[in-house]
């Protein structure tokens, strides 16, 4: 029998990567149960930190055991240490039941909920609430961050609105404006993104930007509101592999430099291993980032109301026609006698041209029903609903 963790997802043709190295993370410590050293996070610079919390953690690790102290480990005192590893230590042993009545391929045990792995990771000094819409997730963050963090147990609160959440805080509108292909910037700039399998590339754009005296200041600053965006989607949509950066072109050596310093000092908030390399006589950035799992992609595309998506739609001469069999049924085999058709205002201007004879007027008389038009501007060139005397729509 061999035991090994997942710590990669498949993506794309690639599958799985397993280890046989197992680890258990926690907020401030990993247990390694196989190992018998303990690691410190580089990222903590003091070296009377670094001394206390490897005293620290060796003196209560039990034989046997390994651990990796996090950065978020840094000026905790003991208590709240020994208690993570003790329910780190619990976990593991609790799957060995499990592990000895196992005759066939089965998890051990899996990572908490989504919710608190991402507040174990991310959770930080700079969060000043955290909204919950649902009771059952409100209490179990609450009781979470009562164990990591209990000064910021307060900022948890439960949402009782009636509106959406998402609507509430206009989470909904931003996931439509970041996602996109095209990413609008500051005064008029903007990026377009695109992802394939082997990389991703990123155009930055002046657009309408006002020019000023300087070009080259200019092109400057949209560089720089370009780099903010930039590492900020490579997080947010988690890309990974190879991203390629067109920025726009700069002359001064001086300027590419400083971009170059600046994107540097971005990216090293970034949690995935990357390399950002110089700007090239091009004028193009090549990064690399860790790929963990696929890239996020949320399509913000709606789907056309007039050809559903097909691309292609009906014929304008025979609009009326359309609109007449759809009138007919209605009226004959529904025995609705008003109706409020809605129309765009080229299509209104049609219907009802010419005082006697106009499509509407016809209709009217042929059908011996009553008909109004109203134009709305919203509407594409063709699109038309019909609605009966209280409003109700009538087309699926």
């Amino acid at each position: 029998m061999i035991i090994v963790q997942i710590v990669k997802e498949p993506i794309s043709t690639k599958g799985s990567r397993l280890t046989a190295e197992i680890s258990l993370a926690g907020r401030n410590i990993v247990l390694l149960p196989f190992a018998e050293k303990v690691s410190i996070s580089q990222k903590i610079s003091s070296k009377e930190e670094k001394r206390r919390l490897e005293t620290l953690v060796k003196s209560i690790l039990p034989k046997n055991y390994g651990a990796i102290i996090r950065t978020a480990a840094e000026g905790k005192n003991a208590a709240i240490l020994v208690a993570e590893l003790k329910s780190l230590i619990a976990k593991w042993e609790d799957s060995w039941d499990k592990l000895s009545k196992s005759k066939t391929i089965q998890p051990l045990f899996s990572e908490y909920s989504k919710t608190t792995t991402i507040l174990r990771d991310l959770l930080n000094d700079s969060f000043t609430n955290i909204y919950v819409n649902d009771e059952h997730e409100y209490e179990e963050i609450k009781r979470y961050i009562s164990l990591i963090s209990p000064e910021q147990e307060k900022i948890v609160k439960l949402y009782e609105g009636k509106e959406p959440i998402f609507d509430h805080y206009e989470i909904t509108r931003q996931i439509k404006s970041s996602f996109g292909k095209v990413v609008p910037l500051r005064q008029g700039a903007y990026l377009v993104i695109e992802s394939t399998e082997a990389l991703n590339v990123v155009d930055v754009n002046s657009g309408i930007r006002a020019k000023t005296k300087e070009q080259e200041e200019n092109t400057y600053e949209v560089n720089k509101y370009a780099a903010e965006e930039i590492a900020r989607q490579l997080r947010l949509r988690d890309m990974g592999g190879i991203v390629i950066i067109d920025f726009i072109d700069m002359e001064s050596q001086e300027h590419k430099n400083n971009l170059f310093k600046y994107m540097t000092d971005l990216m090293s908030t970034d949690r995935a291993k990357h390399n950002v390399l110089p700007l090239t006589k091009f004028g193009l950035m090549q990064i690399t980032r860790q790929r963990v799992r696929p890239a996020t992609e949320i399509n913000t595309m709606e789907v056309c109301p007039v050809c559903h998506g097909t691309g292609k739609i009906s014929s304008s001469v025979v609009i009326d026609e359309r609109i007449e069999r759809r009138l007919a049924y209605y009226v004959q085999d529904k025995g609705i006698k008003s109706f409020n058709i809605k129309v765009s205002p080229i299509l209104g201007a049609y219907l009802s041209r010419g005082v006697f004879n106009s499509y509407v007027n016809k209709w009217k008389k042929k059908y011996k029903c009553k008909i109004r038009l109203t134009e709305i501007s919203d509407f594409s060139v063709l699109q038309n609903e019909i609605y009966n005397e209280n409003g109700d729509k009538l087309d699926n």
